[in-house]
């Protein structure tokens, strides 16, 4: 598979394993990886439930769910926050996909997500807001490292998403 990257430069993500994971929903279900094979998948990381940016993105991705359905492709949210907080999340929102709890931070880190930020001057670890497609055999195909947060990113996926497809 081509090392193509949808940001400037190249991501060390595309064409690799995409990390396994069971992590529980909004709901409490657990969601594994494994459970899509024969599906795409699109996960997006963001940092915090209920905040402007994050807000945005996910609605964003709750305004197109009908569209990746129809493409054979499963939307997951995912952030270090509880389900609680995600619950709270799909609710006010009425977002209508799960939303994974990775409360512990292994899941992202293993998707190199957990990195060190800096806000005012002070520097923190926190979760870089990214998105992978993720095609039906398990491989990563493409990777934003720098994911908008807004409204429009969904389309842009969509998009990049009908492009794999047609490959």
């Amino acid at each position: 598979m081509a090392n193509e990257s949808t940001d400037e430069a190249p991501s060390g993500m595309i064409g690799r394993k995409a990390p396994a994971f069971a992590l529980p929903d909004q709901d409490g279900k657990v969601h594994k990886l494994g459970d899509y094979k024969g599906k795409w998948v699109v996960l997006y990381a963001y940092p915090k439930d209920l905040t402007p940016g994050c807000s945005a993105q996910s609605c964003g991705f709750r305004d197109t769910t009908s569209e990746f359905t129809k493409l054979n492709t499963v939307v997951l949210g995912i952030s270090i926050l509880d389900s609680k907080s995600k619950k709270k999340f799909a609710e006010k929102f009425s977002l209508n996909f799960p939303l994974l709890a990775d409360e512990d931070n292994a899941v992202v880190e293993k998707y190199g997500l957990w990195k060190e930020k800096s806000m005012y001057g002070k520097t923190y670890m926190g979760i870089s807001r990214e998105t992978f497609i993720i095609d039906p055999e398990g491989w990563i195909a493409a990777h934003w490292p720098k994911a908008a947060g807004s409204e429009t990113h969904a389309q842009e996926v969509l998009e990049r998403l009908k492009e794999l497809q047609a490959k």
